[in-house]
């Protein structure tokens, strides 16, 4: 593959190639799904930030999706619109949208606080919208005017068209039918769960799970207005596509603009108890870190560079102040998060050392922001795109003029819930049960312990309370070069398999409950600690397509009934005949299926390669100040490494960090 910077990037080995079909524009007419939601009134101001937009909907349809205020807190705000009137002034009386989502786990909902039946879902371990946004004023306010504070943007279907359509959806004619296809369901995510030996290697290096982990909070936050769109009621059956649209909001703008890194920015007023992204008070142009706990020597050695303690996040009371909790959770992505800091402040020595005219605190952090956003995005299709998906999807999308997510004369961004819901789930699949994490807990295995098993990645982090540590013991930290590349002395150094099954730690998520009061032993908390039965019910619930279905409207031929059956686990079998599944299969499972049988689970098959690529790249031609939409930028006009070579791999940008020796 050539990018556009003329670099090849290398071909994973056992990527089948297969040629990616093109949707021509017009195949799913937009004029249509834009009359049945309504015209969006209030312009764009430069791509993903919009000004506070009012939402004109039909009168059978009631608003719900009102406007989207973007942008940083040291931003002067947009001009107001005089045709807006009331509602206008009604939102410029409150706060600008704050940028911090806190208190979310990952997979997990917030639900507005006025919401019908909000109480109720908060008990089942939802959490409410106003502590996520830190906006106290949501509580107060009505839905409409709660989802503007928040700043939300839409989930909307790719293909409406199909979600109209039962047959092109999972079996649910009768309560009766529907029944039978939850039960068949839960025992489709019961058997999905790895037995016996992990699965084999694969050519995925490991740092692309978890990048990915990042890639999709720095996307989605799901957002309920009303508790009937959760998996807890009874009879669970699919809601009306309409009622999904409008009830399903996101608490995030869907750009890669590193949200979760920057936060409000480093000239926002701060309020006492809040979390904010802290930045040096010595350099606001600079992001603050934490420092690890020193446990001096009583379990294993120091992790290079021993003397550079600034490897944690920055916490309070073990609570890490960053713009997205969900980083928090798991400590790769708290460590990914952590490189993320280091290399914007290393970029900021870089503008300093090498752009000299910039001398104010505030165009030193623009400028080390922007390149590192745009390296970031770089990344995001050159690495981890390229790797993760069937050889041409890439280069097919970026080579095409196609808009398939319709998002061409669109006001707003939305977010695909076959995205959302199915395709960029195939990460879970990716995780192992344990990691060689480092020197201690890895190889040579004599240190402390062989492996670090998932729950202690789960236990190290500030959701896991560090086992009574205030910060990161320094016993601890990644060592990244166990992540970066594939090794054949250490065949554990890889991700899983993109395929039908998911690692057995999955199946018992303890971080998923922590904080609420849902009881773990209890049906509910069985439900929302296994992942593969959650995935699976929230797509059902959610009238999400089948596979079959999507992979016709992308006129890609489907799975034949013997590539989906052939070899396949017993049980698996059962749960799929039981529901009938066969012939109309749950995207999500249909996706890693195609993987499994298309590419031998070393990259997404043809229809989950074409989903994501559509929907990441065309998110990036969305927003205006994104790489893409500069005069041919790529890293080489970027920050430099001390050897002069330029940051093109998620290697070199963890080298960059300073967080890989």
């Amino acid at each position: 593959m050539i990018d556009p910077s003329g670099y090849a990037s290398p071909r994973v080995p056992g990527k089948a190639r297969t040629a990616t079909p093109v949707l021509r524009r017009g195949s799913f007419p937009r004029c249509r799904r834009r009359a049945r939601r309504g015209i969006v009134e209030g312009g764009q101001e430069g791509g993903h930030d919009v000004d506070t937009c009012a939402v004109r909907l039909e009168p059978e349809r009631p608003c719900a999706a009102v406007g989207c205020l973007q942008g940083d807190a040291e931003s002067p705000a947009p001009r107001p619109r005089h045709h807006e009137g009331p509602r206008r002034k009604r939102m410029s009386e409150h706060t600008a949208i704050r940028r911090v989502v806190t208190q979310l786990r990952h997979g997990g909902h917030a639900i507005v606080d006025t919401a019908p039946g909000a109480t109720e879902a908060v008990d089942a371990g939802s959490v409410r919208l106003s502590d996520v946004a830190q906006e106290a004023q949501i509580a107060k306010v009505d839905l409409a005017t709660a989802l503007a504070l928040a700043g939300v943007t839409d989930f909307d279907y790719l293909f409406p068209e199909l979600v109209t359509d039962p047959t092109k959806l999972l079996p649910a004619g009768t309560p009766e039918v529907a029944a039978v296809t939850v039960e068949a369901l839960n025992d489709l995510g019961n058997a999905m769960i790895e037995q016996g030996a992990p699965a084999p290697n694969t050519s995925i290096p490991p740092i692309h799970t978890y990048w990915g982990q990042f890639v999709d909070h720095d996307l989605t936050a799901a957002t309920d207005n009303d508790k009937v769109i959760g998996i807890d009621v009874t009879p669970l059956t699919p809601m009306p596509p309409e009622g999904v649209t409008a009830l399903l909001k996101n608490h995030r703008d869907p750009a890669l603009n590193l949200d979760s890194v920057y936060g409000d920015g480093p000239f926002a007023p701060l309020k006492p108890g809040e979390v904010a992204v802290p930045y040096q008070e010595q350099d606001r142009a600079k992001l603050k870190l934490g420092t690890l706990t020193a446990t001096n020597g009583a379990a294993g050695v120091l992790i290079p560079p021993e003397d550079d303690l600034d490897r944690d996040l920055f916490r309070v009371n073990r609570v890490a102040q960053i713009g997205d909790g969900r980083n928090d959770e798991n400590l790769v992505v708290a460590q990914l998060h952590v490189a993320f800091l280091r290399f914007h402040n290393s970029a900021v020595d870089w503008v300093r050392a090498n752009e000299p005219d910039r001398v104010r605190v505030g165009d030193v952090f623009a400028r080390a922001r922007e390149l590192t956003r745009w390296t970031y995005q770089w990344l995001c299709v050159n690495d981890f795109l390229a790797t993760v998906l069937d050889t041409d999807a890439v280069d097919s999308v970026l080579a095409s003029e196609d808009d398939l997510l319709g998002l061409e004369g669109r006001a707003r961004p939305y977010m695909p819930i076959e995205f959302s819901v199915a395709a960029f789930r195939f990460g879970h699949s990716m995780i192992r049960g344990a990691y060689d994490w480092n020197r201690n807990f890895g190889d040579p295995g004599t240190n402390v312990a062989p492996r670090s098993t998932l729950e202690q990645l789960f236990q190290f982090t500030g959701t896991g309370q560090f086992l009574g540590a205030p910060t990161l013991p320094d016993n601890w930290p990644a060592e990244w070069d166990r992540f970066v590349s594939i090794d054949a002395a250490f065949p554990i150094r890889s991700a899983r398999p993109i395929d039908t099954f998911l690692a057995g730690p999955l199946a018992d998520m303890v971080n998923q409950i922590a904080g609420t009061s849902v009881t773990p032993d209890s049906d509910l908390g069985k439900l929302l600690k296994h992942l593969a039965r959650r995935n699976l019910l929230r797509g059902y619930r959610l009238s999400v397509p089948t596979g079959q279905a999507v992979a016709g409207a992308l006129g890609i031929p489907a799975l034949s009934v013997q590539e989906l059956t052939d070899a396949l686990d017993p049980a698996i079998r059962a749960a799929l005949d039981k529901g009938g599944f066969v012939d109309r299969t749950p995207l999500w499972f249909y996706i890693l299926r195609e993987s499994e049988v298309r590419t031998g689970g070393n990259a997404l098959g043809p229809v989950g390669s074409r989903i994501v690529a559509e929907t990441i790249i065309g998110q990036l031609r969305k927003d205006q100040r994104s790489y893409l939409n500069q005069t041919a930028w790529t890293p080489a006009a970027g920050v430099r490494l001390p050897d002069g070579s330029s940051v093109n791999s998620i290697e070199k940008f963890l080298r960059f960090a300073g967080v890989l020796v």
